[in-house]
């Protein structure tokens, strides 16, 4: 039986205690443990609205309802797993390349021990700093972007380093492999379509929230898992790839998204992938209402975990 896992809900009731992700225990250990969820409160590189530093808290707050068992894979996560939430990473708000440097160094433990990392953000900009970490121990990663912009601008403003410009840099840096990089959602109005062909410059997949509404999920999940292979891969997950009306807490909404049904589709459709790490940005708890966002980014995350479960019940 994996050692930590979320308490027995009728020892210890929902509506009480420490909110913590899936009330599991908080405890900075990576030993008997297989994935650890990291809250990362970074959001001063935003270029619309600001407030993502407070979206760990709201995600942890909205995974209170999430119980260990998913009918979907017909598993049992905390049969396979063993999960702690590992508590919040360092950062410095107002800097970003000082942030990137804390949370690299704040996730070095987690990755030298071989345990799974899950990010609680904060903006798009962390998933840099987690990347670096990641590669620094595996290589180059393959990468599952969910999200309603590619993130691949040279530079705002004259700046390298802001949640516009993440994977970019991140090519460049060479911890992802863009041969192995699929992004999914893009939608919206765009300067031109040079926003979308400088991903595809960079030789990534691109595929537009229109190719997905004329390939259907089912074919688009079956790109994902062409695209990333059996290679070691993470997934990051934006949030404002949902149409506002099921996630109205974000900072860069954009209409015509995905339903939560369908968002949550996605992943559940990326069995058999050798993820390494994962995700969930862009939740601005302030511009919320009824929890909808943030219980939608945890459940994203419960899926994401139940992943993890499927392929270790599978000896992947």
């Amino acid at each position: 039986m994996p050692r930590y896992q979320p308490p027995d809900a009728m020892e210890s009731p929902r509506i009480g205690g420490i909110r913590t992700f899936m009330r599991l225990p908080h405890v900075r250990t990576t030993e008997d443990v297989d994935f650890v969820v990291v809250g990362i409160p970074f959001d001063t590189s935003t270029t619309y609205r600001v407030g993502a530093r407070f979206g760990p808290q709201a995600i942890r707050a909205g995974s209170t309802m999430l119980r260990p068992f998913n009918p979907y894979h017909g598993i049992d996560i905390f049969e396979h797993l063993s999960g702690v939430d590992y508590g919040d990473v360092g950062v410095v708000p107002g800097y970003i390349e000082s942030s990137y440097e804390r949370i690299e160094a704040g996730l070095k433990p987690i990755v030298d021990a071989g345990v799974i990392p899950i990010g609680l953000g904060g903006d798009h900009s962390i998933t840099l700093a987690e990347l670096r970490a990641l590669s620094k121990r595996h290589g180059p990663l393959g990468l599952v972007q969910i999200d309603a912009h590619p993130d691949t601008w040279e530079g705002h403003w004259g700046k390298k380093y802001n949640h516009g410009t993440v994977f970019r840099r991140a090519t460049e840096e060479g911890v992802i492999d863009p041969s192995r990089v699929i992004q999914v959602g893009m939608r919206g109005s765009i300067y031109g379509f040079e926003d979308y062909d400088q991903s595809r410059d960079l030789g990534m997949k691109l595929i537009t929230m229109q190719e997905v509404r004329e390939m259907g999920l089912e074919k688009v999940k079956e790109r994902i898992r062409e695209r990333v292979g059996g290679g070691k891969t993470f997934m990051t997950y934006d949030i404002d790839s949902w149409d506002p009306a099921y996630a109205p807490g974000t900072g860069t909404p954009e209409v015509e998204g995905f339903t939560s049904h369908e968002g949550l589709s996605l992943v559940r459709g990326m069995t058999g992938i050798d993820f390494v790490g994962a995700d969930l940005v862009e939740v601005y708890p302030m511009y919320d209402h009824a929890e909808v966002t943030a219980m939608g980014a945890a459940n994203v995350l419960f899926e994401f975990i139940s992943l993890l479960a499927v392929r270790k019940r599978d000896g992947a």
